[in-house]
């Protein structure tokens, strides 16, 4: 038991680590109006391990705090990735095309929002949210599933925790 809250832990801790180096390397590209945060493509992990829900939101709390995000950015922007990542692991068994589809979600219904009435950035919301689900598509959906495809044959072995089979 006590070894296995240690990987849990060890886990979270690496994702998020992971989250918030790619957040700030890329920060150009991981705010704004027209945003690709490669970062989101990690947020198929949950598919492999519960780790992943703690360890994403946790990244992006930071990484948002450390990119210069504003505070209903880095409330509000988290929780669309804590949503996305919850809602990923619980769809885990539905196949893999099924997984990137709560990030991108959560975040056009969120950051849009955030963008708009956070940032004072005049643009119509409806636009934004294709702007906004545009980068998710590519990060989340496209990224994020070239992700699944390398770590899924060896997820027995990286994730010992949960491993799920799809």
């Amino acid at each position: 038991m006590k070894n296995k809250n240690v990987l849990f832990m060890t886990q979270a801790a690496m994702i998020a680590a992971i989250y918030v180096v790619l957040t700030v390397v890329f920060a150009p590209l991981s705010f704004g109006e027209i945003q690709i945060r490669l970062a989101e493509a990690l947020t198929i992990l949950p598919v492999f391990t519960p780790a992943a829900i703690p360890g994403l939101f946790i990244g992006c709390l930071i990484g948002n705090i450390l990119g210069g995000a504003i505070l209903p950015d880095i409330i509000f922007g988290s929780i669309a990735t804590l949503l996305g990542a919850s809602f990923t692991y619980l769809l885990r068994g539905h196949g893999k095309f099924m997984a990137p589809i709560p990030p991108i979600l959560s975040n056009i219904l969120i950051v849009p929002f955030v963008l708009r009435y956070g940032y004072g950035i005049g643009l119509p919301i409806p636009f934004m949210m294709l702007t906004v689900g545009a980068g998710e598509i590519l990060s989340c959906g496209v990224l994020g599933l070239i992700l699944y495809a390398a770590l899924h044959k060896y997820k027995n072995t990286i994730f010992k925790t949960t491993a799920v089979s799809n």
